[in-house]
């Protein structure tokens, strides 16, 4: 199995988004993260290997122990992504309110 998936692949898994959450503000090891889900800990370091192979995760060896973190550049490379879309569904939002508005 390729391990090189899309970004968007990758963050379309609701598991690997809680990770994503749960390392936004701190590093954690393997085993901390599993902790916090019901799956076994070979679901989780997969889900672990898929977001560091897209960069959204960084993985730096202290002793014996990795610690995973979020990877803050790729996330914002996301972001901005997906900001462009934001911001077209915000002006047809607002056309929509306006349009009701005279209809009220």
């Amino acid at each position: 199995m390729n391990l090189r998936r899309d970004v968007f692949q990758a963050i379309a898994d609701p598991t690997r988004r809680a990770i994503l959450l749960l390392l936004a503000s701190q590093a954690m090891t393997a085993g901390a993260i599993a902790a916090n889900f019901d799956s076994a800990r070979p679901t989780v370091s997969k889900h672990l290997q898929i977001l560091t192979a897209c960069e959204l995760l960084k993985q730096v060896q202290n002793g014996r122990e990795i610690f995973y973190s979020v990877n803050p550049e790729k996330v914002k490379e996301v972001a901005e992504w997906a900001e462009q879309f934001r911001q077209l569904w915000d002006e047809r939002f607002n056309k929509l309110e306006t349009i009701m508005k005279k209809y009220q």
